[in-house]
């Protein structure tokens, strides 16, 4: 019983700390160029370049990105 709480405790802090690399960013617009933008001035912000993960448009633009 000790070995699988202590197997779920490191399991639960590994995922922790890969997921608090990578910031993620979003944005919704009118256009799809119009997000694109609020998402560089947000990465512009944190002084860091990003990649497009994500983007649809559906009654207005939705975009989602990483920062690098």
């Amino acid at each position: 019983m000790k070995t699988i709480k202590i197997f779920v405790a490191v399991i639960a802090l590994s995922v922790v700390s890969f997921g608090s690399f990578a910031k993620n960013l979003t944005a919704s617009a009118s256009t799809l160029d119009a997000a694109e933008a609020q998402i560089a001035v947000q990465a512009h912000q944190a002084g860091a370049s990003y990649k497009i993960t994500g983007a649809r448009f559906n009654n207005g633009a939705y975009i989602s990105a990483e920062l690098e």
